[in-house]
């Protein structure tokens, strides 16, 4: 068995929310007050956090079979997989990017549903889709290749 280690950073991810709600709310047209009520500020952290935990169980629920560990620190959140020995290393750099856009659209998602309601059904569907991404990777591995004698 393979042992990869992931981690997400929070501070990262909650920075990427709030320029991800910022430019959304700054280019609505047409709506009185959009940009205060859809960017997030410090006084939502409460509200964010709740959702980076809701993400970290999708998370653990879809890697269910590979969780060896999952720590949370003040930094974020760290993982500990057990994959195949097949399984193709070259794939880590982008689960990682794709678990940390995961979070940061899952976030985003189940904010809109209280401040954007007309975008929250399309961010959701992307972390969706940004979730069965992670899990398609996991799963993958290398074909086999046979020996060469000289």
């Amino acid at each position: 068995m393979k042992v990869v280690d992931i981690t997400v950073n929070k501070g990262d991810v909650l920075n990427e929310v709030a320029k991800t709600t910022a430019y959304s709310g700054a280019k609505m047209t047409g709506e009185e007050g959009a940009y205060e009520r859809i960017f997030t500020t410090k006084s939502d952290r409460e509200m964010l956090e709740r959702f980076w935990t809701e993400c970290q169980v999708s998370v653990c629920e879809t890697l269910k079979k590979f969780l060896q560990q999952e720590e949370t620190t003040d930094e974020g959140w760290n993982l500990k997989l057990g994959l195949s020995e097949s399984f193709d290393d070259t794939l880590i750099k982008s689960i990682k990017k794709e678990l940390f856009s995961f979070f940061v659209t899952g976030i985003v998602a189940k904010w809109y549903v209280f401040t954007n309601k007309k975008e929250a059904g399309e961010y959701e569907g992307s972390a969706s889709h940004l979730l069965v991404g992670i899990h398609k990777k996991v799963l993958f591995k290398k074909k086999p290749t046979r020996p060469t004698y000289s």
